[in-house]
């Protein structure tokens, strides 16, 4: 037997709002590639610590962060997209490791 999953219609401005991240990711990634690029067609380095690091370095890490957010908007979207899932100000709260931890009685 297979598992029916409804697919329920997603609001608007949550495929707007994922597909704008995507789109940032990708922005920040494909900068990366750029500045690498860049860098290693005009030999820059910039000088960190009293050490010369070429400006590649720097372009692969912007890649990495790119690619590291793309990723976590992807996983981002699974739960936007559950039908169970809203809106609310108590994700935003702090939760303290007491509050964690089961009491014993």
């Amino acid at each position: 037997m297979q598992k029916q999953i409804s697919n329920a219609p997603v609001e608007k401005n949550k495929v707007i709002l994922i597909g704008l991240l995507f789109a940032i990711s990708v922005i920040i990634a494909l900068s990366g590639v750029f500045f690498s690029i860049f860098s290693l067609a005009n030999d820059i380095s910039f000088k960190v610590l009293n050490s010369q690091i070429h400006g590649a370095v720097f372009g692969v890490l912007v890649i990495y962060f790119g690619i590291r957010n793309f990723l976590s908007v992807k996983k981002l979207r699974t739960e936007v997209y559950k039908s169970t899932s809203r809106f609310s100000w108590s994700n935003f709260k702090k939760i303290s490791p007491r509050q964690l931890q089961p009491r014993s009685k």
